[in-house]
């Protein structure tokens, strides 16, 4: 699997999931502009990428004027975009009885809308490289969840999305698909406010709420979304592929 001479654009990339798939994309060859809000994780990133190192952009995707900047900084760059992967994303925990609108709007905010206007600018750029898009979403996008409301909603609605665009845009041979991760150890659980005793309750219960009885690692996800994004699935559109140890598949018995 070779990325060489591909520009590929990765969203939240300071950590998790984002900073691992840059990392392994660059090892494989491509040229990467990596975007995310903290310029000096960005950094720690990029110092682990192979040459040569990605192009950082700092920006709040829910500004619109720095998603644009984010787009036309890339092509500016490197003269063109292969490949989009939209990774960011934040999690938070409210019932229907507990939530607020201000939340929903936080979440779809982020979790969508940001998805929704990067990829409207950057399918242009996309159908003259007949390129591909990979969406992060989550086993949450595909089953549900108590206590995650506006989280489990903003996914599902990435689900629906990559399908969707997928046929749009499938006479043009542009591929959109997405991923869909269980519980991986990141920072995303512990930036939703869970306190230390509760992420090791939370890590430790995952190993019977997953089939392969553990959570997941970034370098599991990041190896999916190389594959979706490489010539190797030159034929999948329009897939939310499960990256979640078999959690998808269970149910209480």
């Amino acid at each position: 699997m070779s990325f060489a001479g591909k520009v590929v654009l990765i969203t939240g990339a300071s950590s998790g999931i984002g900073a691992a798939t840059a990392i392994h994309l660059s090892r494989l060859g491509a040229s990467l502009s990596i975007t995310g809000r903290n310029l000096e994780n960005l950094k720690k990133v990029a110092d682990k990428c192979a040459e040569p190192k990605p192009f950082l952009i700092t920006g709040e995707l829910t500004n619109e004027a720095d998603t644009k900047k984010i787009l036309d900084w890339t092509i500016k760059h490197y003269g063109k975009l292969d490949v989009l992967i939209n990774n960011a994303g934040i999690l938070e925990s409210g019932s229907i009885e507990n939530t607020s609108l201000e939340q929903f709007d936080r979440l779809f905010n982020v979790n969508v809308r940001s998805i929704y206007h990067l990829t409207m600018l950057a399918v242009p750029h996309l159908i003259e490289t007949k390129g591909n898009i990979v969406n992060v979403s989550s086993v949450n996008g595909v089953r549900a969840f108590a206590g995650v409301l506006s989280y489990c909603m903003s996914k599902s609605a990435i689900d629906q999305f990559t399908r969707c665009v997928a046929l749009e845009l499938a006479d043009k041979q542009v591929r959109v698909n997405s991923v869909n991760p269980g519980v991986v150890v990141t920072n995303l659980h512990k930036s939703s406010g869970m306190g230390e005793e509760q992420l090791k309750a939370f890590f430790e219960r995952s190993k019977t709420t997953h089939a392969l009885g553990r959570p997941g690692d970034v370098i599991e996800v990041a190896s999916a979304i190389a594959f979706l994004a490489s010539s190797d699935a030159s034929f999948i559109t329009g897939v939310s592929l499960p990256v979640d140890g078999g959690r998808h598949a269970m149910c209480p018995r």
